[in-house]
Order: structure tokens, then C-alpha cells, then sequence
């Protein structure tokens, strides 16, 4: 096989302009799967959730579920779309072990959605719009475990297993129209829209949408074509990826390839390809089937589906804030730059600071303990903000106390130590580790004597006016307090006691 020679990124794109599609499939929370009332419940036990309909036996009819095809309807409109008066569904034809029925019930050339578009911020705060082609409705796959062999893929596995609980679960896909005009922003533009998709999915409820877990996954279609030309490449697609990062190294490296191909004077294979998460590569898979490869034709054992206008419209009613107007919303309100804001938005601390501040906490406090002390655990841990097992009614009870004096930002560290290692409440973990701040007069000014009684001679520099060498004696001072004195008013006392004006 040869081996194409990767060009750089810089002068790919001085020869050639890329031409994305992006499909995102959408694994949709409802109860029970599309056409049938087997559940969806993750974690059960390999093909327990099944039944003759999703496992496609002689006799058995499906019937389409209601909530799918509502968040089927919410999603095209949160996308813009036009929303169809009449649709059906229709057979997609292949042979797949993972496809018990040999045939994926899908849509074709009808779909509920169509005609739409999202508006995506880049980094640097630019607006760019991803037209939307359809959003139409289908079903999930089995799972398939390839054993033996080194890449856990069918080629050199020694046998297969399939799990068909999957099988049958609610798809959205969710295609764009070409998109063209991106050049070298490429690689931002499609992890930006993506990461948009997911935040609207989210936000309307209709599925967690968490791509480490398949809830989500995006299809990344790519061709060249040289610049000033307008005929689209040869593409290819690269099926599959289930991360922001990932979609965005997959069209870097895509690019590189394609120009290398091209620069050999050789052709571009219409294929799939496999993302490799390790070293950001793709790899062959196998030839890509055109539309007419599967023979479509309409499912005879399904009604259409014609929404009315007035339940479209009550839907319409439904929708939530969209995502990026409600961050614009909260960064106006927060008093945060764009770059701070998407910094809050990669680290997944939206909501989270949102609910904090709806707890009593302020702003401030809330964006600097989630990003900063609890992101650090998060980090540590090497999981979600989101995950730790801290409240947002807790993180305001710890802003509260430091709020008020009772606490000092070194020991609510330990009060998020005590919280996050199952202590029980903040106020709990400061009663039983004790740490509240000490402020009583009476208490700290026996550390002050003390302090200025082992250190003579600071406490002669302050008194000649070096009031900035205070610090060496509020240092001392919290030392021996173990950090819980209220260093504010250790200073003040030191002062006073000196004969000094602060």
C-alpha cells in the first residue's frame, strides 16, 4: 500500500480551498427505542433489550414513538428549519451484522427537517453560518466487539460478539450543506459548530448528547479543490469521531492528506475512514456507497407523518433560550470578556456557575471556585467539572463563609477537600476540622505580644515607618495560628499596638 506523504497544513491551504459536510448523529433519551417498546437504559445486559420488532423477526411491525418524532420537530426548528407537512419513512438497504434486520429504517428523501442553519462563534468572536441541508429520523445500530487482533477491528479479529440494545434506539442525523468559505479556519469552524450542535441538543433536552459515550458522533465529510476553482474534490469520509478535539484534528489531518494525494498527481478515493485518537491520523475503511447503493424505497410497514401546523407551532412555544444567546446573556450579566466566557464554556462550568449564583453565591465567587479550585480538582482527577461530588448549593455555602469572614480562601480550600472526600456539609467539615477564621480580639492579640516580642527588630522598623514590614509580622502571626487568623485584623492589631497610623 503506499504511503501518502502528509503536506503541511500552511501550504496545503495555499493551493487548495476545503470544502466540509458534516453529519451528526444524535443518539435521542427517550424511554423505549424507536420502533418498539424495548428500553434504552444503558448498562444492562447484552441483548436483554430486545424484542422481534428491533431484532427484525418475520412477523413483527413496528410502531414510530411519539417523543422521537417531537424532539425530531424541536430540533428543526431550535435549527432553523422548515418543518415538513407530510414525510415518511424509508428502507436504507445493506448487509451489517450489527443490523439484525438488514435494513436500517431511516428517511431518504423526505425528511422531517430541512432547510435550516446554525450560527457559530469562533474564538475570536466572528459569526459563522453552517447551513443545514435535513435533520431526519432513524435508528441506532448494534454494538459490535471485534475479538483478537491488534486494533480490536474486524480485519484480524478472530471472532465477533453483538449486543443489539442498541439496535433500534432514536437517531437524529443532522446534515449540513457543503461548507465552503472556511479556508484555513476549517478545523475551528467544524469544532465550533459542533460544539454548538451539542450545547443546543442539550439545552432543548432531548439527549445528553455526550460523545464519550456515543450519545453523540459526527461524520466528517472533506474534499479540496484548488483555490479559485468551484467544482467540489473527490471526498472523504471519516466516520465516527466522539470529540470536539477529534473533529478538528480529523479535518487538519484530512486536509494535509487530500493535498498530498493530489500533489502526487494521484486521486482521491471516495471512502470511509477510521479516526485514530492516538496520533490524530485516519485510515482506510472501505469504498463509500453512493445513495442508490442501498436501494431506498419507502417502509411499507410505517404511516407517514404530518405533523399538524398548530403542534408544530406549540412546539415552537417550547423551545429554550438558544445557547449562545443565553451565553451572551450571562457574559453581559457576569461582567466577563468573550475569551473568559469560552474558557467557562470549554471547561463545562456554564451551568454550574449559573446555578451557583441562583444559590446565593456572587459572580465573582462563583467563576472563581469553579474555575479555579475546582477545576484544579477536576483536572487532578481527570473528570468533569460536573462530576465531582460537590453542589452547587454547597460551593455557594463555602462562598457565603468567606463572605462573611468566617473563613479565609486557604482553609474554604480545606472545606472543599472535606466536602469533596465525603465529609458531609461545609459547615460540618469546618466544625470538625475546626477551622473556622479567628477574629476575636481578645484571642489574636496574644499572637500579636507574642509575634512582636520574638521579632524586636521589625517591629522597630515598623514603628520608624516601614509600615510595609507588617507582613513579616501577620506571617508570623498565621503561622502560629495555623493560617485561621483574620490576617486583616492581625495587621490592624500590630499596628495599633506599635503606636502606628495605617
Amino acid at each position: 500500500m503506499t504511503v501518502t506523504e502528509l503536506v503541511p497544513y500552511e501550504d496545503a491551504l495555499a493551493s487548495y480551498d476545503p470544502v466540509m459536510g458534516l453529519e451528526v448523529h444524535v443518539e435521542l433519551g427517550t424511554k423505549t427505542k424507536m420502533f418498539c417498546g424495548c428500553s434504552t437504559e444503558l448498562g444492562a445486559d447484552a441483548n436483554s433489550q430486545t424484542c422481534p420488532t428491533c431484532l427484525g423477526l418475520p412477523g413483527a411491525l413496528p410502531v414510530v414513538n411519539a417523543t422521537g418524532v417531537e424532539s425530531a420537530i424541536r430540533i428543526g426548528l431550535a435549527l432553523n428549519c422548515e418543518i415538513a407537512e407530510w414525510c415518511r419513512f424509508a428502507r436504507k438497504n445493506y448487509f451489517y451484522p450489527d443490523m439484525p434486520k438488514n435494513f436500517q429504517t431511516s428517511q431518504y428523501d423526505e425528511p422531517i427537517a430541512f432547510n435550516g442553519y446554525l450560527d457559530v462563534q469562533l474564538e475570536d468572536g466572528e459569526i459563522f453560518r453552517v447551513e443545514i441541508e435535513r435533520a431526519h429520523m432513524e435508528e441506532d445500530t448494534g454494538k459490535s466487539t471485534h475479538v483478537g487482533g491488534a486494533t480490536g477491528r474486524i480485519h484480524g479479529a478472530q471472532h465477533s460478539l453483538l449486543d443489539y440494545n442498541r439496535a433500534g434506539i432514536p437517531l437524529i442525523e443532522i446534515v449540513t450543506k457543503p461548507i465552503e468559505g472556511a479556508g484555513e479556519r476549517a478545523p475551528e469552524v467544524a469544532k465550533a459548530y459542533v460544539a454548538e450542535l451539542r450545547e443546543l441538543i442539550k439545552a432543548l433536552g432531548v439527549s445528553e448528547a455526550r460523545m464519550e459515550m456515543g450519545q453523540m458522533r459526527c461524520d466528517v465529510n472533506l474534499s479540496l479543490r484548488p483555490n479559485g476553482t468551484e467544482k467540489f474534490g473527490t471526498r472523504s469520509e471519516t466516520k465516527n469521531v466522539n470529540s470536539l478535539r477529534s473533529v478538528e484534528r480529523a479535518v487538519r489531518y484530512e486536509i494535509s492528506r487530500h493535498a498530498g494525494v493530489l500533489n502526487a498527481g494521484e486521486k482521491i478515493v471516495q471512502e470511509t475512514r477510521h479516526f485514530h485518537e492516538e496520533d490524530g491520523s485516519t485510515t482506510s475503511g472501505r469504498i463509500k456507497e453512493e445513495a442508490e447503493d442501498y436501494r431506498y424505497f419507502p417502509e411499507p410497514d410505517l404511516v407517514p407523518v404530518a405533523p399538524a401546523r398548530e403542534w408544530v407551532e406549540e412546539l415552537r412555544g417550547t423551545l429554550p433560550e438558544l445557547p449562545r444567546v443565553r451565553r451572551n446573556r450571562l457574559r453581559e450579566e457576569w461582567g466577563v470578556s468573550e475569551h473568559d466566557m469560552q474558557s467557562i464554556l470549554n471547561a463545562g462550568a456554564v451551568d454550574l456557575i449559573e446555578a451557583t449564583i441562583a444559590a446565593g453565591a456572587d459572580s465573582a465567587a462563583a467563576r472563581k471556585w469553579w474555575m479555579g479550585e475546582l477545576a484544579r480538582r477536576a483536572n487532578e482527577e481527570g473528570t468533569a467539572l460536573a462530576e465531582l461530588p460537590i453542589s452547587t448549593a454547597q460551593v455557594a455555602r463555602i462562598a457565603a463563609l468567606v463572605a462573611d469572614g468566617s473563613l479565609n480562601d486557604k482553609l474554604a480550600r480545606q472545606v472543599i477537600e472535606g466536602v469533596l472526600a465525603g465529609e458531609g456539609e461545609p459547615d460540618a467539615v469546618v466544625e470538625q476540622r475546626g477551622l473556622k477564621l479567628v477574629s476575636d480580639d481578645s484571642a489574636l492579640g496574644a499572637a500579636v505580644d507574642e509575634a512582636i516580642a520574638a521579632n524586636a527588630g521589625i517591629a522597630d522598623k515598623i514603628r520608624s515607618g516601614k509600615v510595609a514590614a507588617a507582613g513579616a509580622l501577620v506571617g508570623a502571626v498565621m503561622k502560629a495560628t495555623r493560617g485561621q487568623a483574620d490576617a486583616a485584623r492581625v495587621r490592624e492589631l500590630i499596628l495599633e499596638k506599635l503606636g502606628v497610623e495605617g
